[in-house]
C-alpha cells in the first residue's frame, strides 16, 4: 500500500477584533485536503462578577475565529469544564461554571472541523487560570487573569468529518529525550505521515509520552507537526508531567498551555473519540506514578457515553492500556477502572487504543490473560485493545540506520511506526505502518536453533554488548529435529492465519505461540523473535523474548542438505495479505563429503525448487 505525497503551507496573522475581544488569527487557508484551518477560541475579556462562563459555538464561515452578526450558531454541541457537560442551545449559546485551574473545552461534532494553531493542534479549549501555575520547571500557564465574559468556539462546516469512511492516525510515544531524537522522530514516522494524505479529517490522536520528561522539547515536537496533512491532538502520558508540581492539580500544566485538556472528546463520521487522560501522580504514597482516572473524569466520561447515540462507533484512547499484554500481571500498567469502563461501553461497538508499553499488541474480542483475570476478575475482552506501538520504537536504541534514525526494534521485537484506524459506519479495521517503509513490511522471520538458544544464554544479560551468532540460518541435519522458524506478524492477533511453504511445497499452517486463552504470558528464549533478538543484543536496547504476535513452525527433519525457502504468508482477519520469504541453508552429516556431497545436494535442491515454483505459478500441484 503507498500513500500519495503532498505538502502543506500554513501562514498565520494575529488580528485584535476589538479591545475587549481578543481573537488571535485573522482569516487563513484550510490544510491543504483538509477543512481545517489556522484560529482559536475568541475570548470577550469583560470579566463578571462570578464564575460562571458563557459564549457561542458558532460557525465560523469567513474563519475569521470572530463570532461576526451574521454567523449562526450551532445547535447541540457539547461544553466541558472537565467534570460536568452542558450542550448548546439553538443559538449555539451556553453557560458553565469554572472553578481556577480549569480547562474548558467542545466536543467537535461530525460535520464540522475545530480550526488549529501554526503548528496544526487543534484548538478547541481556554485554559482558565486566574493567578497561572505555581512556580514549575518548565512554566506551566501563565496567568490569564479574571474570568472572560464569554468564550466563543468556532467551527467550520466539513463534508469531510461528516463522511461515514473515515482514516485516523494513531501514534504512541513520540517521547525524544533530546533533541537529537526529536530529528530521529522528525525522519522516520513524521516523515512518514508528511507524505500521506489520507487522514485529512480525522488528523493524527498522539496518545501520550509526546516528550521524554524534558518538556522544552515540546517545541521541537510542534515543529514535527506543522508537517502533517490534519489536525494533531495530543494525550499526556507518564513522561509528560510537571514532576515539581505540588499536587496533582498541576500535574500537566505546561503539557496544557501546548496542547490543551489532558481528556476530551471528538466525532468524525460515525466514531466517537474518547481521548482518556490515564496517569495518577503522585500516588497517595508519595512515590511514582500509577495508572488510574481522576473522579471528575470518571463523571465526565458518565456524561459524555450518555450523550453519544447507540449507534456510533465508541474509539477509548489512554495513554497507558485499560489492559496490557506485556504488563498483564502489573497494576501499575494497566486502568484501575478498567471494569467500569467496559460497563458503560457494554452493547456498543468500540475499540480501545493506548502506548505506553512500546510494543505492538493486537488484544481482540475474547481474547484472556492470567493477568488480567488475577488483578481485574476480568473473564475476557469485551471489545478489540491494542497497544499502538511506539514511534520511538525501543526508546530509540539499536542500530542506525541508513534512513537517518535507529531500528529501535521493540520489546516484542515489533518496528516503530504508527496505527491506522478505518472506521467506515459501524465497521471497525486498522494496521500498522513501520516508519520508513511500505505497507508490505509486516513480518519478522527467524530460525530458533540450538545454536540460538545456547548464544541467548551466554548473552541474556550484555544486551549491546554481544557478539553476533556466526550463521544464524544455517543448521545441521542433525539439529532439524530442534529447530523451527519464527514469524513475528507484528501486528498480528487472534484470528489471524500465517502459513509457510517450504521449498514451494504445499503451506502448512504455523502455531501461535500465545493463545490469548487465560494462560499467563509466555516469556524466555523458547518463545523469543530470533531476529529482533540478535539485532538487540549486539546493538543495544529491549530483549523481545515476549510476545503475542509470534507464530513458529517445526522444521521438517528430512530436509537435504543444502540451501532451502521458507515462504510465509500472513492473513489478517480483515482479509490483507503479506508474504516474506526466509532463505536458511541445512549442512550435511558428518559421513557426507565436505567438499562434494553438500554441493552436489545444494545443485539438485536449487532445481527441484525452481521446478517447483514454475509448476506453483501455471497453477498445477507441485510434488
Amino acid at each position: 500500500m503507498t500513500f500519495p505525497t503532498r505538502k502543506i503551507g500554513i501562514l498565520a496573522a494575529i488580528s485584535l477584533a476589538s479591545t475587549l475581544t481578543v481573537a488571535p488569527f485573522a482569516h487563513a487557508e484550510p490544510i491543504a485536503g483538509s477543512d481545517a484551518y489556522v484560529g482559536g477560541p475568541e475570548v470577550i475579556e469583560e470579566a463578571p462578577a462570578d464564575n460562571v462562563l458563557e459564549g457561542v459555538v458558532f460557525d465560523d464561515q469567513n474563519k475569521n475565529s470572530i463570532h461576526d452578526s451574521n454567523e449562526p450558531g450551532i445547535e447541540g454541541v457539547s461544553v466541558s469544564n472537565g467534570k460536568e457537560i452542558v450542550t448548546t442551545d439553538a443559538e449555539g449559546r451556553y453557560e458553565i461554571t469554572v472553578e481556577p485551574n480549569t480547562t474548558v473545552f467542545i466536543t467537535q461534532p461530525a460535520g464540522y472541523q475545530v480550526p488549529v494553531d501554526e503548528n496544526n493542534i487543534a484548538q478547541f479549549f481556554y485554559n482558565h487560570s486566574p493567578e497561572g501555575s505555581p512556580d514549575l520547571k518548565y512554566g506551566g500557564i501563565a496567568p490569564t487573569g479574571p474570568l472572560p465574559e464569554m468564550v466563543n468556539f468556532p467551527l467550520a462546516a466539513s463534508e469531510a468529518t461528516a463522511a461515514q469512511d473515515q482514516r485516523c492516525i494513531i501514534g504512541g510515544d513520540i517521547q525524544p529525550y533530546n533533541t537529537d531524537e526529536v530529528e530521529y522522530a522528525r525522519k522516520g514516522a513524521f516523515a512518514d505521515l508528511a507524505a500521506r494524505d489520507d487522514y485529512a479529517s480525522c488528523g493524527v490522536l498522539f496518545v501520550g509520552d509526546v516528550v521524554g520528561d524534558d518538556l522544552a522539547l515540546y517545541e521541537g515536537v510542534r515543529s514535527m507537526t506543522s508537517e502533517l496533512n490534519g489536525p494533531a491532538r495530543m494525550l499526556p502520558g507518564n513522561h509528560d508531567l510537571d514532576f515539581d508540581a505540588p499536587d496533582e492539580t498541576h500535574k500537566f500544566d505546561t503539557f496544557r498551555r501546548e496542547f490543551g485538556p489532558a481528556y476530551y472528546s471528538y466525532d468524525v463520521g460515525n466514531a466517537h473519540v474518547i481521548a482518556l487522560e490515564s496517569v495518577e501522580y503522585p500516588q497517595p504514597d508519595g512515590k511514582g506514578y500509577r495508572s488510574s482516572l481522576t473522579d471528575d473524569q470518571m463523571a465526565w466520561l458518565r456524561q459524555d457515553i450518555a450523550n453519544t447515540p447507540d449507534d456510533k462507533v465508541v474509539v477509548i484512547a489512554s495513554h497507558i492500556g485499560l489492559v496490557s499484554f506485556v504488563d498483564s500481571a502489573l497494576d501499575q500498567h494497566q486502568i484501575k477502572q478498567v471494569n467500569e469502563v467496559h460497563a458503560l461501553l457494554e452493547g456498543r461497538d468500540a475499540i480501545h487504543v493506548a502506548g505506553h508499553t512500546h510494543a505492538l499488541s493486537n488484544m481482540r474480542k475474547g481474547d484472556s490473560l492470567k493477568g488480567w483475570k488475577d488483578l481485574f476478575g476480568m473473564d475476557e475482552l469485551p471489545f478489540d485493545h491494542v497497544i499502538a506501538g511506539a514511534i520511538s520504537g525501543d526508546w530509540y536504541n539499536g542500530r542506525m540506520t541508513d534512513k537517518g534514525f535507529p531500528t529501535a526494534i521493540a520489546r516484542d521485537g515489533s518496528r516503530p511506526g504508527v496505527m491506522t484506524l478505518d472506521v467506515n459506519g459501524s465497521d471497525i479495521s486498522s494496521f500498522f505502518t513501520v516508519s520508513g517503509e511500505d505497507q508490505s513490511t509486516q513480518l519478522g522471520l527467524g530460525l530458533n536453533t540450538p545454536a540460538y538458544r545456547d548464544w541467548f544464554a551466554e548473552n541474556r544479560e550484555n544486551g549491546g554488548k554481544a557478539q553476533p551468532l556466526e550463521n544464524p540460518l544455517t543448521i545441521s541435519q542433525a539439529d532439524l529435529a530442534e529447530t523451527w522458524l519464527t514469524t513475528n506478524f507484528w501486528f498480528g492477533g487472534s484470528g489471524d492465519v500465517v502459513e509457510v511453504s517450504i521449498d514451494g511445497a504445499a503451506a502448512v499452517e504455523a502455531k501461535r505461540t500465545q493463545d490469548m486463552a487465560g494462560e499467563d504470558v509466555l516469556r524466555g528464549v523458547e518463545y523469543s523473535d530470533p531476529a529482533a533478538v540478535q539485532e538487540q543484543l549486539v546493538h543495544g536496547g529491549s530483549v523481545a523474548e515476549q510476545t503475542s504476535s509470534l507464530w513458529t513452525l517445526d522444521l521438517p527433519e528430512d530436509l537435504a542438505a543444502g540451501e532451502h525457502t521458507a515462504e510465509v504468508t500472513a492473513t489478517d482477519v480483515n482479509g490483507n495479505v503479506y508474504t516474506e520469504t526466509l532463505t536458511f541453508t541445512v549442512e550435511g552429516s558428518e559421513t557426507d563429503s565436505p567438499v562434494e556431497a553438500p554441493a552436489k545436494d545444494s545443485i539438485f535442491q536449487r532445481l527441484i525448487n525452481m521446478l517447483k515454483r514454475f509448476l506453483g505459478a501455471l497453477g498445477l500441484s507441485s510434488f
